[in-house]
């Protein structure tokens, strides 16, 4: 199986998992632009856990899905995501929150573009903000990816996405 059947094959279960009526997790999409201009899109499957036993606007976001970046034929590169994120809603009607988390992504190649990033594992730093926008959510986040220093070299990347969360 080469790697677009792959990728196909991995969002087709992901839109599968999504469209499920016995689906608890919420459907996240969101495009964007990496620190090597190429276009980058994500999609994901969360949910939203509350902790207002440590904090009434403090939540747990987890969330899992797939990150795929453009590139030509050689250069294509996609990856699963694994990110754990808290958010902070602010007091408010528009519900405007924040959030930040350290995850973990699996890449299918250690190349994006010309940058080396020597390990297909690499660690996911996150911030987003965002709020209530029409039945779901809009959100603009910056995400980092590098191994944090397992190997050499270890020249990350970064993605600017927005992007906008549906409740299912």
């Amino acid at each position: 199986m080469n790697r677009n059947s792959s990728l196909a094959a991995s969002l087709g279960v992901a839109l599968a998992m999504a469209a499920s009526s016995a689906c608890l997790a919420d459907l996240y999409v969101a495009g964007g632009i990496t620190s090597e201009s190429a276009a980058a899109a994500r999609i994901e499957l969360d949910t939203l856990i509350g902790l207002e036993r440590l904090h009434p606007q403090l939540d747990l976001r987890l969330a899992t899905g797939l990150l795929l970046l453009e590139g030509d034929e050689s250069d294509e590169n996609a990856a699963w995501l694994l990110t754990p994120m808290l958010r902070y809603t602010f007091a408010g009607q528009r519900n405007v929150y924040l959030e930040g988390g350290i995850g973990a992504a699996v890449f299918l190649d250690a190349r994006i573009g010309s940058r080396d990033l020597s390990t297909a594992f690499q660690f996911q730093d996150r911030l987003a903000l965002g709020g209530s926008l029409g039945p779901g959510e809009l959100s603009l986040s910056v995400a980092h990816y590098s191994n944090g220093g397992i190997k050499d070299p270890n020249e990350g990347i970064e993605v600017v996405s927005l992007g906008y969360r549906l409740p299912l």
